[in-house]
């Protein structure tokens, strides 16, 4: 069970990193642009930034380029030659942030506000759903459905505990 999670960890980690860097390259710049949506409400808000977004997405492509040139020494699932996977793990992870932040806009919750399960998981989602139309050869032969299961389980507590250490370094405005 402990290399079922360990290689769950290693597939999601391109997915995992931009998601937590995201928040040390804080933007100026959003990506709505200050704009509204038709329900008189901000697209995203404050907090999603274009400098966070790419930051957060190259330290994930760097991160994955690592695990490229490590994988010949380790007895876990092999990148070699995979930017795309690699790619798709990193910018999903931060689409899937941003899909959900719009959803939370739409349910009037506002920058920071809690939403259980959502803001653990929307990272992993967005990753794995590009993945899965990018190269969904990849995704079938490493994404089992046990895989699959094991990032749903121990991705929150990751998320959780990641974003409560941030809090008390002070890069992040809350503890969730």
């Amino acid at each position: 069970m402990l290399q079922l999670i360990i290689t769950a960890i290693w597939l999601a980690a391109p997915a995992y990193i931009p998601n937590t860097m995201a928040v040390l390259f804080k933007g100026k710049i959003p990506i709505d642009l200050g704009k509204n949506f038709i329900d008189g409400r901000r697209v995203l808000g404050d907090g999603k930034t274009f400098r966070g977004f790419f930051g957060g997405a190259l330290c994930g492509l760097f991160f994955g380029i690592i695990q490229i040139n490590v994988a010949g020494l380790l007895s876990l699932p092999d990148f070699s030659g995979k930017y795309l996977v690699i790619a798709s793990l990193a910018f999903g992870s931060m689409l899937g942030d941003l899909f959900f932040s719009f959803f939370k806009r739409r349910l009037k919750l506002q920058r920071g506000s809690p939403a259980p399960v959502i803001d653990q998981l929307d990272f992993l989602t967005g990753a794995l759903f590009l993945l899965w139309v990018l190269d969904p050869v990849f995704f079938a032969s490493n994404f089992s459905p046990v895989i699959i299961i094991i990032l749903l389980v121990i991705t929150p507590a990751i998320h959780l505990t990641v974003n409560f250490i941030g809090f008390k370094l002070g890069k992040k405005e809350e503890p969730w």
